[in-house]
């Protein structure tokens, strides 16, 4: 994501009173460009359900498992699945990076993810067993770049809400989306600050 693109989303997110103090208190989030699709996608996968923090560490694992750390689907096949499952990787994880690793071979590995619309790229994902919309919006934020993703489902961010709005329980999606309608069109980098407040701050 281009640094004016963040200082943009900044300057807007600074004037609402729910982010000052967050990003005053926060490094500028960071949004390193990954073209191998396959790699990101298997990185959501294995931070599913997972803290970042023991997130981080499988997926090192896994990356070094691959010819120059660069994850692909041929090798992921050939890779022995006790060896997978030495890593750190469940039984299920296992099975769904399977899923993608097939996905990517029939498909070419993809290489026009960036002429679809989010809808079609989504429409893709969610075909693969293993891969649900929480996976989709990592994906839509981290690795293609758009600006204003919420991730209803991660816990994370419905933690910082019930935080920062003073809840006695978890927000509804219906919650967060009409709380969060300021924060357009720069709701993803709104969702790193709001990481900064829960789990152990290593979101990814």
């Amino acid at each position: 994501m281009k640094k004016n693109t963040i200082q943009k989303a900044i300057n807007h997110l600074s004037k609402i009173k729910e982010f000052e103090i967050l990003i005053k208190n926060n490094p500028t989030p960071q949004f390193e460009e990954n073209k191998n699709y396959f790699d990101a996608l298997s990185k959501t996968i294995i931070y599913q359900q997972l803290s970042g923090k023991v997130a981080k560490i499988i997926y090192l694992r896994f990356i070094n498992l691959f010819k120059n750390k660069q994850p692909n689907a041929d090798e992921y096949l050939k890779i022995n699945n006790d060896l997978l499952r030495e890593i750190g990787l469940s039984k299920q994880k296992i099975s769904y990076i399977s899923n993608l690793s097939y996905f990517f071979i029939e498909n070419d590995n993809l290489t026009s993810f960036n002429s679809l619309t989010d809808e079609e790229i989504a429409k893709k994902l969610l075909s693969i067993k293993g891969i649900g919309q929480w996976t989709v919006d990592m994906f839509m934020m981290f690795t293609m770049f758009k600006t204003d993703i919420l991730p209803l489902g991660d816990l994370g961010i419905k933690k910082a809400f019930k935080e920062i709005f003073n809840l006695n329980e978890l927000p509804s999606n219906e919650f967060m989306i009409s709380k969060s309608s300021d924060w357009k069109p720069f709701r993803t980098i709104a969702s790193c600050y709001l990481w900064t407040l829960v789990d152990d701050g290593d979101v990814w």
